[in-house]
Order: structure tokens, then sequence, then C-alpha cells
């Protein structure tokens, strides 16, 4: 639907992003070492091995396939940093990078970093309890991207963000109309995807995700605003 590019949002507190170019270069190579130096491993058993897969977690079913290479829990922080193609990297990455560095200017390097990891990791739960017995792996920052867009709602809904729309079209709008447009497509998209319980699109980790920013955020704002206005 879109592409985020720019937000007009500055840093006040940190110099630098140093946390999100961490994830964003840790999912880059990820993505190059298990795509490339591992000789050609399919993208089936790369989403098996290091995929949350509900059924596993939930245990809710058997699986009728390959068990991943890593303790379940250890899943729900793996699958973050693998993707399936570039296309599904570079989409996640921008939205990280556009959205990420207010948010890691208001929670601090450590705070922001934690609060990523259990916005991911509350995404893969809302992914898998939401259909137990799928044996469909999710993999993908997605859902740990969406938990910092809801952060960025509740910290800078008057933010001007550019954006492509539709893919082709430059656009100057509310970081508000923005978040809000994105997160009431991904309740339009489950609703209309009827093979989502089948698949890895993870509306569900989307939605999760994005909640988990919001109530996050919304708990701490009195002292992530402070802590921008010093």
């Amino acid at each position: 639907m879109f592409l985020p590019l720019y937000d007009n949002t500055p840093l006040k507190v940190i110099r630098f992003q140093t946390v999100t170019g961490i994830i964003v270069a840790a999912n880059v190579a990820t993505f190059l070492y298990t795509h490339y130096a591992l000789g050609g491993s399919s993208e089936v058993g790369l989403a098996m091995g290091l995929g949350a897969t509900p059924a596993l977690i939930t245990e809710s079913a058997p699986l009728d396939g390959a068990r991943p290479m890593l303790p379940f829990i250890a899943t729900l922080f793996t699958y973050m940093f693998v993707h399936a193609n570039w296309m599904h990297l570079i989409g996640n990455m921008a939205f990280l990078w556009v959205f990420a560095d207010n948010i890691e200017d208001a929670f601090g390097h450590g705070g922001f970093l934690f609060a990523y990891l259990a916005f991911g990791v509350v995404a893969g739960l809302a992914y898998s309890y939401a259909a137990p017995y799928s044996q469909s792996p999710l993999i993908g920052a997605s859902g740990a991207v969406a938990g910092v867009m809801g952060s960025y709602l509740v910290l800078f809904p008057r933010a001007r963000v550019w954006i492509l729309l539709f893919m082709r079209l430059p656009l100057r709008i509310s970081a508000a109309w923005v978040l809000i447009g994105w997160f009431a497509l991904q309740f339009f998209s489950l609703f209309f995807d009827k093979g989502a319980s089948q698949t890895n699109v993870g509306w569900w980790a989307h939605i999760g995700g994005f909640s988990s920013g919001l109530a996050l955020t919304w708990l701490l704002r009195g002292r992530l605003r402070r802590r921008l206005a010093a």
C-alpha cells in the first residue's frame, strides 16, 4: 500500500539510533547468511527451523514435518530476524528505520532494545494463539516493527511523514493518519484473506505487535515525554 520515506521528528536525547542500526544490520546479516552462506537452503526449511510455529508454541497439535532447530521459546526471538526475500526484508527495514529512531530516543538504547524484542514476542504469541493448530511458521520483523509504529502513534501523532503511496505517489501526511490507516488495513486484510490461518502472512502478528506498542507506550507516556522534554 505505501512505503515510509522520512519523518520530520528530530532526535532530542540520543545522538544516533545505535540500537536501531544494530537491529537493521542483524536482519541484513541474517538474511545474507541464511540465503547465501548456507548454500541455497530453502525458504521452507529456514522458516521451519527458525520461525515461530503456532502448533508448537501452543502445544495444540503435533508437527507433520521438520521441527524447529531451537526450543519454541527461542523461536519467538529468532523469527524476527528471518526474512523470505529481499522485498520482505527491505519493506520491514524501511518502516523500522523511519519510525524507530524517535522511539529509541524516547526509551533510551537499552529500553528500546527491550521494548522492540517484547513487541516481537507479543506479536508471535498473538499470531500463534489466533491460529493455534497452524503449522505455518511466522517469520519477519513486521510484528516487532508494528510495535514501534504503535509506540510512535502515542508519542508523535502530529509528526509529518513522507510516504510513497501505492509505491508511486510521494505524499506528506500526518503520522496519525499513516499509522491508524495502516492498523485499519491489517483488520481489513485479516477478514478478507481467507487463508490467513494457513499462511505466514502475519496479520494477527501485526495487530498484536501494534497493540503492545500502544499499550506499553501509553503506560509510560508521562516518563517518556519528560525524557524528551528535558
